[in-house]
């Protein structure tokens, strides 16, 4: 088959079933912003960036921005088409950002696969959740209605959607519902396993290693939809009871999800102000965006992970800690318990209960019997039972996609295909 993906941040959710697939006989292609500076494992063609839009009601910006990237999407499809020949059979898209919008007007008769990843809803959900981060709710549910409009489409459009867990599929109602397959992207357990002989050096010069004390937590943002917040007041409780623990914090200092505090330059300032003075800060270590080999090293000498979230996508952080063999503190929201029992492969909490939370953590970090060790062993088997990359997720993802090859052309499992030299121009 001749396979396009449209990621604007291409691999993005794909690194890994992209080359599956090319190595399989199949053409890969992948269509993604020219800004996107990404190394990809298969050809790469480009569309033009979308340029801001602005629009007089706000609500409608969003909107706007998405479709003006689907149109820039839809150019470089069509350049594709009239300039160089060329149709796919199958287009799998993340319809996040309106890439996937317009797709089927240039090629109607390939199959369209979306990633839909979440349905963002006024109640249930994030919206509303945490009121202390909720000043106008109604200005809030009608921006999340607003939100929704092109992720509905993408999944009316498309002729079948994927999501990588149950919590996400559900998010949107049946009559969407009953298009999507539920099948996570897969976590590699050969490269995020436990390792007793990882260690860190920080910044600093300090070197923690595998058996120390050490309580680890990651968001690509430091923020409140990853229960930032509660963590940090969680802090000076656990740092005060265990004087030997080290605590380490991943994750960027601008926001992913939600919005900036209005009195402080970010997040980790505002929470600083609120507990610093608290904390023992030189037992508290601030890393940013690190590389992923040193996030690994970091999730692998933590005794203790905390993972907290809204009712939301549900992190790739937590299915890799898990896989490491980490003692997971979590908190008790739906996309969590999909994957944690309370008491089996680790430990929930309320996401608001922040005493409860530092007893938990410092609980775990005390504990190295072996009630904690048949924790962290459960906590990787859950993993290696249902999202393993190599005996789950992958082969399920290449079945999905092949599924819908052609009538006459189903599929050539020993084929070759030599990728086209296809260029275009947004």
């Amino acid at each position: 088959m001749k396979i396009l993906f449209v990621h604007q941040n291409f691999p993005g959710q794909f690194p890994h079933l992209a080359p599956a697939l090319q190595a399989r006989g199949h053409e890969v292609v992948a269509m993604t912003d020219q800004k996107n500076e990404r190394p990809s494992p298969v050809r790469v063609v480009r569309y033009k960036t979308p340029e801001d839009q602005t629009c007089s009601q706000p609500f409608a910006t969003p909107y706007a921005n998405h479709v003006e990237r689907g149109y820039m999407a839809a150019r470089g499809a069509r350049a594709l088409r009239d300039r160089h020949g060329y149709t796919p059979d199958v287009i799998i898209g993340h319809s996040g950002w309106g890439e996937t919008l317009f797709l089927k007007e240039i090629w109607p008769d390939a199959k369209l696969l979306v990633y839909a990843e979440l349905l963002y809803r006024t109640r249930g959900q994030d919206v509303g959740f945490d009121p202390e981060m909720t000043p106008d709710i109604d200005m809030s549910r009608f921006s999340t209605t607003a939100r929704n409009a092109h992720l509905a489409m993408g999944i009316l459009q498309c002729d079948a959607a994927l999501a990588p867990t149950r919590y996400q599929a559900d998010s949107f109602p049946p009559e969407l519902r009953q298009k999507i397959t539920v099948i996570h992207d897969g976590i590699d357990t050969d490269v995020m396993r436990p390792d007793p002989q990882a260690s860190v050096t920080l910044p600093g010069g300090l070197r923690l290693k595998a058996g120390d004390e050490v309580l680890s937590y990651v968001s690509r943002s430091l923020e409140p939809y990853r229960g930032f917040h509660v963590f940090m007041r969680a802090l000076p409780k656990v740092l005060a009871a265990r004087p030997d623990a080290h605590v380490v914090l991943i994750g960027g200092d601008g926001v992913s999800y939600g919005g900036k505090p209005k009195d402080a330059e970010s997040w980790k300032a505002k929470m600083l102000a609120e507990v610093g003075d608290g904390l023992d800060l030189s037992r508290v270590h601030f890393l940013g965006r690190i590389p992923y080999r040193d996030y690994r090293r970091v999730i692998q000498i933590a005794r203790v992970h905390c993972y907290l979230t809204y009712p939301f996508v549900l992190s790739w952080s937590l299915t890799e800690a898990m896989a490491a063999g980490a003692y997971i503190v979590a908190s008790d929201t739906a996309p969590v318990r999909e994957l944690i029992v309370d008491g089996r492969n680790g430990r929930l909490v309320p996401f608001f209960d922040t005493a409860a939370l530092s007893d938990a953590l410092i609980g775990g970090l005390a504990q190295r019997d072996d009630k904690a060790e048949a924790m962290r062993h459960a906590a990787r088997q859950t993993i290696l039972d249902g999202y393993d990359l190599r005996q789950h997720s992958l082969p399920r993802l290449i079945d999905w996609v092949e599924s819908f090859a052609p009538p006459s052309d189903r599929v050539n499992r020993a084929g070759t295909a030599a990728a086209s030299a296809i260029s275009a121009e947004g």
